[in-house]
Order: C-alpha cells, then sequence, then structure tokens
C-alpha cells in the first residue's frame, strides 16, 4: 500500500488517550479536533527535563534516493517503546513547499507515520499561517512607515532587510518591486519573498522559551537603517505585540500519535538547508518533561541540522543530547560513490565503501561534539547482504555501533533492535557534549571553523558584500551570535556537485544577512536561495480529492 493508503486504514486513537501516555489530562488540553490538540507550556517541568534523555536522529548527506530520516524517528520511537522504553517522538511540521514540489511530505512513511497524515501536510493547527500573517504584518508596518508623511521613522527604503514570505515554493517572487501604482500606492522599492520556514518569525518561534521571550525577541528584528545611518528595529515600529498576538496559539506546541499509538509532539518547522532546521524549544522541552526518552531529528545530514541543532539550539536552551543516531541507506551510500539514480537497485558492495567516506565525515562531525553515535541503515528491499555487511564492517573498524531497522514495512517491529542497541549506547557511553564554537568568537573566527573543521575546506572566500555585512554585523554590536550556514543540503561543501567527502575546496560566503531576533547571523553560501522553486513535475500535479473528500497522491 502506498502511505496514504496506510495512513487511512490506521484506526486512530482520540487525542485525549494519547494525552494520558504522557500524563496529561484532558481538561488541560487544547483540542482541534478528535485527533489533534495543543499543549500549554505550564506543562513544561525543568525538573523533569534534566532526569531525561534525549536522542537525536541525524543523517548522511542527502541524495535524491531518500534516506528516510523522519520515518526512522518515528520508528525509533515506536521500536522504543515496544522494549519498555516510555518514548515521546518530537518532530517538526511540513512546509506546503516540499510537499507540493519534489520532496513530498514530511510525516514519515509506511507503518512508521504520524498521524492524521493529511492534516499534518496540511494545514494543521494553523502555526505557518500565523507565523506567515505575523511576519507580512511586519512588512505591512514597514512599507506604511515609509509611506508615512506624520509618524514616519526616515526609514531608507533602500536598507530594508525584510522580505515578505509566503509558504509555497516559486521562483517568481525571489526579487520583486513594491508600491508601483502612484503616489497613493506606496513608495517603489525592490523587496522579494522568502518561504515560509525561513522567516525569522519561524527561528523566533523555534527558539523562544515563552510568550514574553518571543515578544521580546520580535521586537529584537532587525528591519534596516534610517538615512542617517541609524538601525530600526521592529520595536521602533511598535510591532511586536500585535505580532505576538497573531502566535499566541501558534506557540504552543501540538499534540498528535504515530500510527501505533506513540504520542509525537511536532511544532515549527524551519528547513536545515536555509535555516536552523529543528523543532521548537518548547517541544523538546515538553517531550523532555512528560517522558524519560524523547527522540527528535534535524533536518537534512549531519552537516546542516545536527550541526545547528547542537551549536544554536542546545546552547540557547541549555539541552544536552545523550545520543546520536545517523541514518544512511544503501542506496544513498552508492549514490555518493558514484553510481547513477537508475542503477541504485543493482548490488554493488564496492559503489557502497566508495560512498563511505561520506558517513566517515558525519560521524566525525558529532564525534567531535563529544556525543555517542549509532549508525542505522534504513533497510530497502533491493538492499543485499553483501552491501550492508560493507557498512557494518565500516562501522566495526571506526569502533562505532551499528544496526540496521526496517519502519517503513514493519513500523516498530523493525526498529527494537536498533531501540535495544541505542539503550545500551545510552548507558555505557555516556554524553561529554560541548559546541563546536564559542560564542565569543568573532563572526570570521565561527564561520572559519565550521567551514574547515566541519566541512573540510581548505579556505573561506568572502565576497564584496559579505565584507560588508561582517562589518555592519560588528558595527552593530552583533559580534557574538552563533552563525546560521546556509548552504546547499547535496554536499558537505557549498557546491552540490561534490559527493562523498569532499576535500580540497574553498567555501564561498556571498552575502551574510542578520536574524537578530532570533539570535542568530546567516551566512549564505553560493548561489542558495531561500525561495525554492517548483520542480519540472511537481508533486502536486498528481494530487486529487473526490466528491467524498478522499485524497490521493499525497505522501
Amino acid at each position: 500500500m502506498t502511505d496514504i493508503e496506510i495512513a487511512n486504514s490506521a484506526e486512530l486513537k482520540p487525542i485525549t488517550d494519547i494525552a494520558e501516555r504522557i500524563g496529561v489530562s484532558s481538561d488541560q488540553l487544547e483540542l482541534y479536533g478528535k485527533y489533534k490538540a495543543k499543549l500549554p507550556l505550564s506543562l513544561i517541568d525543568h525538573g523533569k527535563i534534566s532526569k531525561s534523555k534525549l536522542i537525536l536522529v541525524t543523517a548522511i548527506s542527502p541524495t535524491p534516493a531518500g534516506e528516510g530520516k523522519t520515518t526512522v524517528s518515528i520508528g525509533l520511537s515506536q521500536g522504543m517503546n515496544k522494549i519498555g522504553m516510555n518514548t515521546t517522538v518530537v518532530l517538526r511540521e511540513p512546509s506546503l513547499g516540499p510537499v507540493f514540489g519534489i520532496k513530498g511530505g514530511a510525516a514519515g512513511g509506511g507503518y512508521s507515520q504520524v498521524l492524521p497524515m493529511e492534516d499534518i501536510n496540511l494545514h494543521f493547527t494553523g502555526d505557518f499561517s500565523a507565523i506567515e500573517k505575523a511576519h507580512n504584518l511586519l512588512s505591512a508596518l514597514i512599507d506604511n512607515n515609509i509611506q508615512s508623511k506624520s509618524r514616519s521613522l526616515n526609514i531608507d527604503p533602500r536598507t530594508v532587510a525584510w522580505k515578505r514570505v509566503m509558504d509555497m515554493n516559486d521562483r517568481s517572487l525571489r526579487k520583486i518591486v513594491v508600491g508601483l501604482g502612484g503616489l497613493g500606492q506606496g513608495i517603489p522599492r525592490e523587496a522579494g519573498f522568502d518561504i515560509t520556514a525561513a522567516s525569522e518569525i519561524m527561528a523566533i518561534l523555534c527558539l523562544s522559551k515563552d510568550l514574553e521571550d518571543l515578544k521580546e525577541r520580535i521586537g529584537n528584528i532587525f528591519v534596516g537603517f534610517t538615512f542617517d545611518k541609524k538601525p530600526i528595529y521592529a520595536r521602533d515600529l511598535n510591532a511586536q505585540g500585535a505580532m505576538t498576538i497573531l502566535l499566541k496559539d501558534a506557540v504552543k506546541p501540538n499534540l498528535v500519535q504515530t500510527i501505533e499509538g506513540t504520542p509525537a509532539i511536532i511544532h515549527g518547522g524551519p528547513f536545515a538547508n536555509i535555516a536552523q532546521g529543528t523543532n521548537t524549544v518548547v517541544a523538546t522541552k515538553m517531550g523532555l518533561s512528560t517522558a524519560p526518552y524523547v527522540v527528535t531529528e534535524a533536518g537534512f545530514g549531519a552537516d546542516l541540522g545536527a550541526e545547528k541543532f547542537l551549536d544554536i539550539k542546545c546552547v540557547d536552551a541549555n539541552l544536552k543530547p545523550d545520543a546520536v543516531v545517523i541514518v544512511a541507506t544503501i542506496k544513498a551510500l552508492k549514490y555518493h560513490g558514484g553510481k547513477s539514480l537508475d542503477t541504485l537497485k543493482e548490488s554493488d558492495p564496492a559503489a557502497v565503501r566508495k560512498g563511505l567516506p561520506n558517513l566517515e565525515k558525519h560521524i566525525e562531525n558529532i564525534e567531535s561534539f563529544g556525543l555517542p553515535v549509532l549508525v542505522t541503515i534504513n533497510r530497502y528491499t533491493t538492499d543485499s547482504e553483501d552491501e550492508i555487511s560493507a557498512v557494518k564492517s565500516f562501522c566495526e573498524s571506526k569502533n562505532v555501533r551499528f544496526e540496521i531497522c526496517d519502519v517503513w514495512g514493519e513500523g516498530g517491529s523493525g526498529a527494537t533492535a536498533l531501540a535495544e542497541e541505542l539503550r545500551e549506547l545510552i548507558e555505557k557511553e555516556p554524553s561529554r557534549f560541548k559546541p563546536l564554537y564559542e560564542r565569543t568568537d568573532s563572526p570570521k573566527t565561527k564561520i572559519e571553523k565550521l567551514c574547515k573543521n566541519y566541512y573540510g575546506a581548505d579556505s573561506v572566500e568572502y565576497s564584496a558584500q559579505a565584507q560588508k555585512d561582517l562589518k555592519r554585523i560588528s558595527d552593530l554590536g552583533l559580534d557574538n551570535l552563533p552563525i546560521c550556514m546556509a548552504k546547499t543540503q547535496s554536499s558537505i561543501s557549498d557546491n552540490p556537485k561534490l559527493l562523498g567527502r569532499p576535500e580540497g575546496f574553498d567555501f564561498h560566503i556571498r552575502e551574510i544577512e542578520i536574524a537578530a531576533g532570533a539570535g542568530f547571523i546567516i551566512p549564505i553560501a553560493g548561489s542558495m536561495m531561500r525561495m525554492p522553486g517548483l520542480p519540472a513535475v511537481p508533486a502536486a500535479e498528481g494530487m486529487d480529492i473526490d466528491k467524498d473528500g478522499n485524497i490521493s497522491g499525497l505522501s
């Protein structure tokens, strides 16, 4: 069966029953129908957080063949529950851009899905809509102030760094001109759109500890400069109050369930290639407050989501992960070993071995944080024993734990061996977590530690614009902010064509954006865009709905 057929055949439990499993009574829930609910932030208990175990699931560099990191996260949590480890899975919300584009939904797959799958992949509880509206309210206030004669802040339109956002892949909106049509329509200026997942409001929501912190961070958003070079922030426009009102419900984590009834907290949805790539701090803390074990994931490969999870989120929120699971597939390893997409189903242990340096670099990177590592192969029916044996032998040679799983086809039962290996890892190998760089390092030092030590670059090259941006960051007193690199997900480098483990390359920084509200700076590498485009054949073309409301083609 397809993912959607499997999801539709599952019998969902009332969300009140799922809440009882994590010690939450029905009167504490804010219900969104029978199977979705929001959790109040008052349930976060820092005493319980310190006693719970946090497991991060990441992956090797992604390929067109797919790795199934979210599916493994869900399946692992189900497997842990099957062996008596009381576990909750904490994930990000899907963005409509990929759902209708090339990647599809982000609710897992097969017998390791979160439900109700269609709702989660579409509008869910309206969090993305609220983020989009709050973001664009600031856009409207900026342009209104530029137009105003009586209450003008004297904003120089040429310096406005704040774009609009929309939760859809639409390359035509990357660069636009607003304010055309005459005096009554505003002041013409260049502008553009980012996808909602790249919005600073999304980043702020994901890093805020409560509603008050959310409002303060929104006030700190950098907008641009006045004509006399004075910096302007959202608080100067008195925007933070109204923007926070729009987010008063979106700040609360969402509770749903997996196909096997494991509690699933899903909240926030930043991409990892253009944003920080992890769910909200409050969602992770909610999971740790209500379960002794929490499985969470970070987007794309360990060079992106995992690094940002560890260097940004964990440092900000004082979280200390206990272990990291790195997901790989035989197909992906063969792709990194030079095989073409149309030959990945053919058994080729030699190609697997050629692709292992990519896995090796990700293992080394995670171990550099002082974290215990477990490698798992997300198994496909086309995987041969010789190919799996090549990965197992490699991990043994590196003294790294290894286990296969089949969570798509078997759900939690396909991850019990992985769960047992993880339990032993946590018990025998303590976490010695430390960040990659110090916040007090200069921006250039932080960028170069990341590019040279983590990505493996020989040098970092800054464009003239990037050099200007670094000076502006220093002038604004933002040198202590962490780095949120925007780069290709297809390679550890900044060049998507460099597969495997690239070496001897230069890393190119085109420009650096400021996210003062979120509390990080965003170096943009190469040709990375923060508004994706649709593929030649969008997934939307294969979707339909019948007269009874039954959806097909969604995955």
